[in-house]
């Protein structure tokens, strides 16, 4: 027995046989394992446990499912014994006969045609109960032929339209949101334009307004020459829109400041100072 051949029948079966799955094969392997080892001669006698461990099936209920199955699929023949001092009989079937070649007589000619002549004039089916109808099988013309490419190009034609459509709209989606952003620039530069034209006062005004506030000229001409230092900006960026609101926050802070300025210092706490000296020397 040719063991090459009768693998490659088996291997075209299970290609066919869709019962199949991967336990079913890794199965019929262990039990080839089996007979190579009794010199391909049957029935040959299996131990579940060994059978198992070399098809690696953990299940003893997916072990004789899978092996009933290839019983009733025809690949063994399984002969259960029923006891356990006893091992069960598998026949396996030889495959390698399946892949003989046909006989002369069955083969074809090297110069015979492929393709039977047809003598009879091709017909055109119809659903009838005969399949058949006496119409003459019609060969599309050339003229149709240069229909069917006319209308093609012109789908084709309505498909690029269509993108070219679709290219235009993106770009001019595209040109409109650098429009929108540009006008958005032009409105902040127009807002910090107005708004940097706003009127400075100069430094009597200012001592004049703190003055009215009851607050000394030092610190009006303090106010009036750290905001001109900055151009009269808050916080080095906004233009100053109203200086009277400034001044007034000016005022409320030095109030502040100064009231944390007269506070007495902390008193540090004393109770970690010694006043005797400490012999180091003296055991505790």
């Amino acid at each position: 027995m040719n063991y090459i051949k009768h693998l490659t029948g088996f291997f075209e079966k299970v290609v066919i046989d869709k019962a199949l799955n991967p336990t079913h094969v890794s199965l019929y392997m262990a039990l080839f394992q089996f007979w190579n080892c009794n010199r391909f001669k049957n029935p040959i006698s299996i131990n579940r446990d060994e059978v198992m461990r070399i098809s690696k099936i953990s299940s003893k209920a997916t072990y004789h499912k899978c092996l009933k199955n290839l019983h009733s699929l025809g690949y063994i023949n399984y002969e259960p014994s029923y006891n356990p001092f006893k091992g069960s009989h598998v026949i396996l079937f030889n495959f390698s006969e399946d892949l003989k070649p046909a006989p002369k007589s069955e083969r074809k000619l090297k110069n015979e045609p492929l393709i039977e002549p047809v003598s009879e004039q091709a017909l055109n089916k119809s659903c009838t109960s005969n399949e058949t109808s006496t119409e003459q099988a019609v060969v599309p013309s050339i003229n149709y032929i240069n229909k069917t490419n006319s209308s093609n190009d012109k789908n084709v034609s309505n498909l690029n339209e269509r993108a070219k459509k679709i290219e235009n709209d993106s770009d001019n989606k595209i040109e409109k949101s650098k429009e929108e952003k540009s006008s958005a620039k032009k409105e902040e530069k127009e807002f910090v334009f107005t708004s940097s034209k706003v009127e400075k006062p100069t430094i009597e005004i200012v001592k004049t307004y703190f003055q009215e506030n009851n607050f000394p000229e030092l610190e009006a001409q303090k106010f009036f020459n750290y905001f001109s230092s900055v151009g009269w900006l808050v916080g080095g960026k906004i233009p100053m829109i109203d200086w009277q609101a400034a001044a007034q926050n000016w005022i409320i802070n030095s109030v502040n400041f100064k009231d944390n300025t007269t506070n007495s210092p902390p008193i540090r706490p004393q109770h970690l100072n010694t006043t005797t000296d400490k012999n180091y020397a003296e055991p505790l």
